[in-house]
This record gives C-alpha cells, sequence and structure tokens, in this order.
C-alpha cells in the first residue's frame, strides 16, 4: 500500500501522524489511528517498512515498531554539488543521474544551495527524498544566516552573496583569509579588473583539477576570470558560512594582488611590481 521503502513520520498524537501520513497515501484512514491504539504508538522519525507494497497489517506493525538505519555523508565547505553527488551516490547507493535529476526538479539553482555539514540519511531513502531533505535544510539554514546579518531575507540578494563567497571558498587558505580575499574581489570589481582567479575555473566536475596556463587559454565559460570581467555568473561551489560573512563584510585594504606563500597563506599587496617579486620568491 505504500510505494516508498522509508517514510517520514513526524512527532505528535496518533490522529495528527495519521492525518499526515495520509495527505501523501490516501489509503491510510482515520480507523487506522484507532488500530495503532491497539498495535502500539507510532515511532517518530524515519520508518523503515523493509520493503515496498506492504499489507496494511504490516504497515500498521512496522509503523510502531521499526526504526530506519541512519547513514551519514559530509559535504565539505568549497566542494561542488557534482562531486557531492557522487559521493552521495556511492556513500548510500543512489544512482548520480537522478540526484542531479531531483535537483532539476526541485530548484532553479544547480549549485551553492546546499549547506556544508554532516548529514543524516535514512537508509533506502529515495533519489527525489534525499534531495528534498538536503534542500529543506539548507534553505532553512541560508535564510536563518540571512537573518541573523540583514534582519530578513532576500533571496536574490543573498545569491549574489553566494556567487561572491564561493570563490572566496575556493582561493582563501583559512577563514582568517576569507575578509582580505574579499576585499580583493571588491577592489578589483571596483577599478573594473578583471578577477583572474584560479578558483573560478575549479567549477562542476574541474572541482579537483589544477588550472594550468593551457586551461586559462582554452576555457570560454563564463567561469574563466581571466576572459571575462566580474563574477561567475553561477557560483562555484558550495559554501560556509565564513565566506559568506566575508563576502558581505570584505577587509577594508587596498590589496589588488595575492599569490600564494611556501606555507600555504597568501601574500597581498597594492601593486603589481610586488605582486611579481612575491610570485618569484615562491617559484625560487
Amino acid at each position: 500500500m505504500i510505494s516508498s521503502k522509508v517514510l517520514y513520520v513526524p512527532s505528535g498524537s496518533i490522529h495528527k501522524i495519521i492525518a499526515y501520513l495520509g495527505d501523501e497515501n490516501p489509503e491510510i484512514s482515520p480507523l487506522d489511528g484507532f488500530l495503532l491504539r491497539f498495535v502500539g504508538q507510532p515511532q517518530q522519525g524515519w520508518i523503515d517498512l523493509q520493503s515496498k507494497g506492504v499489507t496494511h497489517g504490516d504497515f500498521l506493525y512496522r509503523l510502531s515498531h521499526s526504526k530506519a538505519a541512519m547513514k551519514p555523508v559530509t559535504l565539505i565547505p568549497g566542494e561542488t554539488t557534482f562531486f557531492f553527488f557522487q559521493q552521495l551516490a556511492e556513500s548510500h547507493d543512489f544512482e548520480s543521474a537522478k540526484l542531479h535529476s531531483a535537483l532539476n526538479a526541485q530548484s532553479p539553482y544547480k549549485e551553492g544551495v546546499f549547506v556544508p555539514d554532516t548529514y543524516q540519511l535514512p537508509v533506502g531513502i529515495s533519489e527525489p527524498k534525499a534531495v528534498a531533505l538536503l534542500l529543506s535544510f539548507s534553505r532553512t539554514k541560508h535564510r536563518k544566516w540571512s537573518q541573523k546579518i540583514f534582519g530578513s531575507y532576500n533571496e536574490h540578494k543573498w545569491r549574489n552573496y553566494i556567487r561572491i563567497a564561493s570563490v572566496i571558498q575556493k582561493e582563501a587558505a583559512d577563514a582568517e583569509e576569507m575578509p582580505l580575499i574579499s576585499s580583493v574581489i571588491a577592489n578589483r570589481l571596483a577599478k573594473g579588473m578583471k578577477l583572474q582567479m584560479d578558483g573560478t575555473l575549479n567549477y562542476g566536475p574541474y572541482s579537483h583539477t589544477a588550472v594550468t596556463a593551457k586551461r586559462i587559454r582554452s576555457e570560454r565559460s563564463r567561469y574563466n576570470t581571466y576572459l571575462y570581467k566580474g563574477v561567475p555568473p553561477e557560483p562555484v561551489c558550495n559554501v560556509g558560512f565564513d565566506a559568506i560573512r566575508a563576502a558581505i563584510f570584505p577587509s577594508k585594504s587596498k590589496y589588488l594582488y595575492f599569490t600564494k606563500g611556501a606555507d600555504g597563506k597568501h601574500r597581498f599587496t597594492r601593486y603589481y611590481s610586488t605582486h611579481k617579486r612575491n610570485i618569484l620568491h615562491v617559484t625560487k
């Protein structure tokens, strides 16, 4: 009678639970609430029915006696949705193509929509429901972050900050550097300069691909900030709160250039001549 192997049961009274389940499953009726008083109180959270199409009696029994196993998956800051879905497919026996199809159906945005975190997903959940869970959590988190900073949530405005934050997330060595990276982006944009940042080319399937001089010359997409001015039209990756905060509150500086030192930290400067010396110092 149930088309899904696992389902979510909210907290509350038996009446509330049956009403919730009945919205998605027409075969569930108020009579089931009466029967459950003899079978047992329904579990709360994710329930494993163990198979699809169980009988009515088995459904009521498992509703009150079965609990779905949960399995974690971690999205790290700076990772792209392409690789996150590959990771999900491997860890939870999903099909990557179905995850992408579910995202296309449920969200107008294809990147920068998920909040880096460790998620617990029930074993046996379908791809569309898994994506719906991830999106619901992330949307709520983004809205809370915006309200914490601005006192309100404007989706278009927030998405613009995520675009900038995604570049910061790819470029910064750590959270401490993020406001300085953000200041370089702001200063270059204000002067009409191209960003010329390698991290923008680490989008989608290129998240872990080294950016070479050949790639910079051949890449024609809008992600190539050596070729086009401005921030890429879509986020480069999924971003954490530190990167978003840095995008909103860049450090006040006159820096226009930075390069990574031997210690992994970046060297910032206002002048191109100093920038060239910094590069030579690293390559020696």
